[in-house]
């Protein structure tokens, strides 16, 4: 048991590795597909969205298919279909075809991204301690990963299409040579039905549907403030501070090193300090971080508020996703897809918000939106304190 285990998380590394690399090697692909479409760069910003909106639809759907078939089944078909439809926008030949190659790439990504978190919630309950964090960060590492790669083929020469083709290819052995190692479904046995009554059975219930809401609205929160760094700290500082375009672009990476960092080590501070400790003053790093940067005058002290915006955010959403998928075992896939649909809608609608508020505000202090939401992340942390007794916790959180 110890050993297939094992084997389970490392299967699920691979598969959020996976995820990481397709999508990084789609991004770095979007300059030479929107040249050779020959659209501009107000048409791909639409077709972003139906990209986004695929995704969510993805998650919707694959949240309850998870939760009836097990992720042994959902996993490996939605990498699959990630990976064949990354080669799509590469064939594409206008805005009608590159849109629905989009739109499938995010169905794929959405059903990949909710089977694989619910399966890294039974890998988690297995361990019985938290590991969720070092898969998201595998993700990034994933990204990364791309961007060396694709960086190579493209000084060589290769076409979209055949650098997105092989990708495709190697994702589609990958998803069925992982699919081996995924953990069977387990499923936990309800309380009795007069146990049940006496505690009243549709206040529980009640109960965690409210406590999924919070949770996805603080990953709506979140995941927003990352969006925001995503699309506008490399801006902030070119901009802004009038920062050379080289030092601009080190704000991207300074967040991006120091989330993937904080990841890799957020599992082991959750276990020594609880979830609720890296919610709570995780966000509030975060949001020192964000405050420097929003008030430096300069590039150096930007970076470092850039890094430790992102090294304040890196274990934040891993425990959301971990507190939903635990909740209740029965549904961790519905409530998973809950909570990552509206964190997504959160990436997505960052970036959106900043734009039109730099009319009214400086680009600068238009970050006071996400460091506002940093701080209700702070003062909300409780909400990750599982009710003693829950089928779904791990251990005391320490008080």
């Amino acid at each position: 048991m110890e050993r297939t285990l094992r084997t389970g998380r490392l299967v699920t590394t691979a598969y959020f590795a996976l995820n990481g690399f397709v999508l990084g090697m789609w991004v770095v692909h979007i300059p030479a597909v929107e040249r050779h479409v020959g659209i501009s760069h107000a048409v791909l910003g639409w077709l972003l969205l139906l990209l986004g909106a695929g995704a969510f639809a993805g998650m919707r759907i694959a949240g309850p298919l998870t939760d009836r078939w097990g992720a042994r089944t959902v996993v490996p078909l939605g990498a699959a279909l990630c990976s064949a439809a990354v080669l799509l926008p590469g064939l594409a030949t206008g805005v009608w075809t590159l849109g629905a190659a989009l739109a499938l790439l995010g169905l794929g990504n959405g059903c990949l991204d909710v089977s694989m978190n619910a399966h890294a919630i039974q890998v988690e309950h297995g361990y019985r301690r938290p590991v969720m964090s070092a898969f998201h960060a595998t993700f990034s590492i994933g990204g990364v990963l791309a961007a060396l790669v694709g960086a190579r083929t493209l000084s060589w020469g290769w076409s979209p299409a055949a650098t997105l083709g092989s990708v495709a290819l190697f994702g589609v052995v990958v998803a069925a040579l992982a699919s081996r190692g995924l953990l069977p479904r387990v499923q936990v046995t309800a309380a009795p039905a007069s146990e049940a009554a006496a505690v009243g059975a549709a206040r529980p219930a009640r109960g965690t549907s409210r406590r999924i809401l919070v949770l996805a609205t603080l990953a709506f929160m979140l995941m927003l403030c990352e969006g925001v760094a995503n699309d506008w700290s490399t801006l902030h500082l070119r901009d802004v501070l009038d920062a050379p375009a080289a030092t601009a672009a080190l704000a991207y990476g300074a967040f991006s090193t120091a989330m993937t960092a904080g990841r890799l080590l957020a599992d082991r501070v959750a276990m020594r300090f609880g979830p609720v400790a890296i919610l709570r003053y995780g966000a509030a790093v975060a949001a020192i971080g964000l405050t420097t940067a929003t008030f430096s005058t300069s590039a150096l002290p930007a970076l470092l508020g850039w890094a430790v915006f992102g090294a304040g955010l890196s274990g934040c959403v891993p425990q959301l996703f971990s507190a939903a998928g635990h909740a209740d075992r029965n549904a961790a896939g519905t409530n998973v897809s809950r909570v990552a649909g509206l964190g997504y809608l959160g990436m997505l609608a960052g970036p959106a918000a900043i734009g039109p508020l730099t009319h009214f505000v400086p680009l600068n202090l238009t970050f006071l939106l996400p460091l506002a939401f940093c701080v209700v992340a702070a003062c909300t942390a409780g909400v990750l304190r599982s009710p003693r007794g829950a089928p779904g916790r791990l251990e005391a959180e320490p008080a």
